[in-house]
């Protein structure tokens, strides 16, 4: 990449508008100082200094679109519970918009209570439910989804899927017919990994590619590893397979028109990790913007493992900061 060509991509990123369906949740932290141990139990006690509550899962995706420029449109169910209120009031904040945001009395809003003691995470408790949504309210959510993709200029859609429920194999089917000719990318888990047939792009991690196929093996052992890839990319018949490799980097993998694969991977970058959470949703935003330019799979790949790489630097749940982002990747043509 040129620094033109950077410029031009981040100039794009303004004019994009993302679609991004899957579980939201609410990040909730306790930051504190630890200084003991507790006389009840071999446990630390943390005595607090800040509460604070952040917009995670699929909410954490639209913040990374956001951040670089780029318009998302975040579509979801919460429950009628006094956490949908405080994460309507995030979205509120953040200036994201919550006409995609459904309200159900037989669902709780998903929270994840972190406690950080001395800048390191030392317990989280989940608050959640991962029951599919019922057929009522999946008829809600599409119908929803079909709105939005009628009144506004789409340019990707994003499959975010953490499951808990949101997301099924009914939605995926029936949002495909409704995409028609926009792109779509998936940032899968297990119960609906061999779902997601026909999307653009199919974005698992080491852990969730080796589950998917019921095989074992090493990011280092590259034939292993692409063979997997290719299994699973003709299986479901996606154009594009971007696998990440937590400390090996991360490949992506093109299918050539001649029915041929195209590989390319790129090393991880050397850095002071505080802390992986949301990392895969940076990555996802920043693979989906670029699939959307038509960026080329090394251009795709760069950009994402650079941002993916930037927000572990940071410590909790945070999206990407676009300038360094920007001036990573100018440094990197020099």
């Amino acid at each position: 990449m040129t620094d033109k060509n950077i410029q031009g991509i981040f100039d794009n990123f303004k004019n994009q508008k993302v679609l991004i369906i899957g579980d939201v949740m609410i990040d909730s932290y306790i930051f504190g100082q630890v200084d003991r141990i507790s006389p009840e139990a071999p446990v630390p006690v943390v005595a607090v200094k800040e509460r604070l509550d952040r917009l995670g899962g699929a909410a954490n995706v639209a913040l990374n679109v956001k951040a670089v420029g780029a318009e998302p449109i975040l579509c979801s169910v919460v429950g009628q519970d006094p956490k949908a209120d405080t994460f309507l009031e995030l979205l509120k904040k953040r200036e994201l918009s919550e006409e995609g945001i459904i309200k159900s009395s037989s669902r709780i809003t998903t929270t994840k209570f972190r406690v950080i003691g001395n800048s390191t995470q030392m317990l989280r408790v989940d608050e959640e439910t991962d029951k599919e949504v019922s057929q009522d309210e999946l008829l809600i959510l599409l119908g929803r989804i079909e709105s939005i993709l009628s009144h506004h200029k789409i340019d990707v859609i994003i499959f975010q899927d953490y499951d808990k429920g949101v997301i099924c194999k009914e939605l995926i089917e029936k949002v495909l017919i409704l995409a028609k000719h926009v792109p779509t990318v998936v940032d899968p888990k297990k119960r609906n990994f061999h779902h997601f047939k026909n999307t653009s792009l199919f974005k698992p991690n080491l852990k969730e590619l080796k589950e998917g196929i019921n095989e074992s093996f090493e990011a280092f052992e590259t034939d292993k590893l692409q063979n997997a890839v290719e299994k699973m990319q003709k299986e479901l018949n996606c154009n594009y397979f971007f696998t990440t490799l937590s400390e090996y980097g991360v490949m992506i993998t093109k299918k050539e028109d001649n029915g041929e694969y195209k590989h390319h991977s790129i090393p991880a970058h050397v850095r002071n990790i505080s802390d992986v959470s949301g990392a895969g949703d940076t990555v996802i935003s920043l693979t989906a913007l670029c699939l959307a330019q038509n960026l080329s799979i090394e251009n795709i790949a760069t950009i994402s493992n650079l941002a993916g790489g930037l927000v572990c630097e940071e410590v909790g749940v945070v999206p990407i900061d676009k300038s360094k982002l920007y001036k990573e990747l100018m440094n990197s043509t020099k």
